[in-house]
């Protein structure tokens, strides 16, 4: 019997290529026209002209770029970014909504929450702007079309496919359609894909950098004890960042017992690449998951950052309804919209410790992360090790994030000591090496500059979840 794909595939093409973005009026067509012949003139001087022929012709281009990650949105400049999942609702989407996200210290918006409508997505985009906010763009038919719902194959038979060229105009559509708002930073290309999906996936980056070098291609990765995954996402898709979700705060008081180790692997696979890493954090309760403390959001937020994240995103912002079955409670809005008690931790953390810590953090390489004073340790993690600046940490159970500055000439060290404990407080003493240390200093949030120590035992006390950055120089 001959296959329904095969009888459908020629309408189901047709079809495809004939869906337009929603939102892609006459004057909105002429306008991005312009936008999209400069950005192709501005390829072709920088020396792509060549592989932009060869993407019309239908062919993904091999040799396209990899910009920078601190040459796109949100992964550069100084300011470390703050994202959110979920947010209001098409019908709840006003500019005092924006403006709420905003004066929580939120950087960025990951659409959905039923907006998959191109006019939606515009005003949206609209809205991000007047209240100062980026947006990455998820569920555009267009990017679902060359990027998740089909692959992107040569081979025209296999009607599950997309061409390379018929990639390249879908990407276009969406390209124009949103590109004339300076709030878009990027399309969501797929949420938790399978290793399975890295080769198209590669294939629509590829066609996203030579179409819109100056957009960020998103993609977020599945919860995995896997190392392989992390690294061939690296190696075959060559990301400009790595993102994941896991979610530690089981029901009952549990955690996670692989947290640390899906952490640690994918730190791994950040340093490999020379990408950013980013991080949802939990911010609600749904199935075998318990709705977390201010402290536990802390807690998230500074063990990510001990283990070298660069971004931290919120899932989620608003709350997914109870038709969604997966037993969600309240998150930092309600589904009627009210403001809960992790709206105001969110918006203490993001705009009195994380933007200024992560300004901090951001441009610098992560060397180590150790646990101190734990016993045994979690799976993945490994335990602290004397090196010529810290000989010792004593007290209650820590976790310590080094790190290093670019210029590899450059002996000056930072540490985050992170509260190991979201239920306790803890008080640790970090003995340094005055024979190599020679200077030491506390930042401090508050004033955005570091205050000096004296160089010596450095006694630490945390709040549950807390975190405290030190700055060591050398003699």
């Amino acid at each position: 019997m001959q296959s329904p794909h095969q009888i459908l595939g020629p309408s189901r093409r047709s079809l495809l290529l004939g869906a337009g973005a929603t939102a892609l009026t006459a004057a909105a067509a002429t306008t991005s026209a312009s936008t999209a012949a400069a950005s192709t003139a501005s390829t072709a001087s920088a020396g792509a002209a060549g592989s932009s022929a060869a993407t019309a012709a239908g062919v993904v281009p091999a040799d396209v770029a990899v910009p920078a990650p601190d040459t796109l949105p949100l992964t550069g400049g100084p300011d470390f970014p703050i994202g959110l999942f979920w947010p209001p609702h098409p019908f709840a989407s006003t500019a005092e909504r924006f403006a709420e996200i905003k004066s929580a210290g939120f950087d960025f918006v990951i659409s959905g929450n039923y907006a998959g409508d191109g006019n939606i997505f515009q005003y949206q985009l609209g809205l991000a702007r007047d209240a100062g906010l980026k947006m990455l763009i998820s569920d555009d038919i267009q990017i679902r079309n060359m990027s998740r719902w089909f692959s992107i194959s040569d081979t025209t038979t296999d009607f599950l496919s997309v061409t390379p060229a018929e990639a390249s105009e879908l990407f276009t559509r969406a390209r124009n359609a949103y590109g004339p708002y300076s709030s878009l930073a990027g399309f969501n290309f797929y949420d938790e894909p399978g290793a399975g999906w890295f080769a198209t996936l590669a294939k629509a980056l590829s066609i996203s950098r030579e179409l819109a070098p100056q957009l960020l291609p998103y993609i977020n990765l599945l919860p995995s004890d896997d190392a392989t995954y992390y690294r061939n996402f690296v190696d075959v898709v060559k990301p400009s960042l790595i993102s994941f979700d896991r979610y530690p705060l089981l029901s009952e008081g549990r955690e996670d017992a692989n947290y640390f180790h899906n952490w640690a692997i994918v730190r791994d696979a950040a340093l490999h690449g020379d990408i950013p890493s980013w991080v949802f954090i939990q911010t609600l309760a749904y199935n075998n998951h318990r709705e977390p403390t201010a402290a536990e959001l802390l807690w998230q937020v500074n063990i990510s950052l001990a283990y070298g994240a660069k971004g931290i995103q919120y899932f989620t912002y608003w709350t997914p309804e109870a038709a969604r079955g997966e037993g969600f409670g309240p998150a930092l809005i309600t589904v009627d919209g009210q403001r809960t008690s992790r709206y105001y931790a969110a918006r203490q953390i993001n705009t009195t410790w994380l933007h200024q810590v992560g300004r901090e953090l951001k441009p610098l390489v992560s060397e180590t992360v150790e646990h101190a004073g734990e016993t045994p340790l979690p799976n993945g993690a490994s335990g602290f090790t004397p090196t010529n600046l810290v000989s010792g940490v004593t007290g209650n159970a820590v976790v310590i994030g080094t790190f290093r500055s670019r210029d590899t000439t450059s002996t000056d060290r930072w540490l985050l000591v992170s509260n190991r404990s979201h239920s306790a407080r803890a008080k640790a003493v970090v003995a340094l090496n005055d024979q190599t240390v020679g200077s030491v200093a506390v930042f401090q949030p508050a004033h955005q500059r570091y205050v000096p120590q004296r160089v010596g035992p450095i006694q630490i006390s945390l709040a549950p979840g807390a975190a405290t950055l030190l700055k060591l120089t050398t003699k």
